[in-house]
């Protein structure tokens, strides 16, 4: 798997673990919603800012998100 769908399935496996929707995850890290779906798809390659947003707003490190 490649390192953007692998981030992608991260950040949605641990989005729906908090029980939260694209708008609602969205919201929480300030980043647009279909930016969101973008990334969760793997159709994005986000910047290491965007990377901090979600780890921050997961609470979790950001290395979490490319495991």
């Amino acid at each position: 798997m490649d390192i953007q769908r692998r981030l992608g399935w991260n950040v949605k496996k641990l989005r729906e673990a908090k029980g939260w929707s694209q708008e609602e995850f969205a919201f929480e890290a300030d980043i647009h919603r279909t930016y969101i779906s973008d990334i969760e798809r793997g159709a994005r390659n986000p910047t290491i800012q965007i990377l901090d947003k979600l780890a921050k707003s997961l609470n979790v490190e950001p290395a979490r998100l490319l495991d």
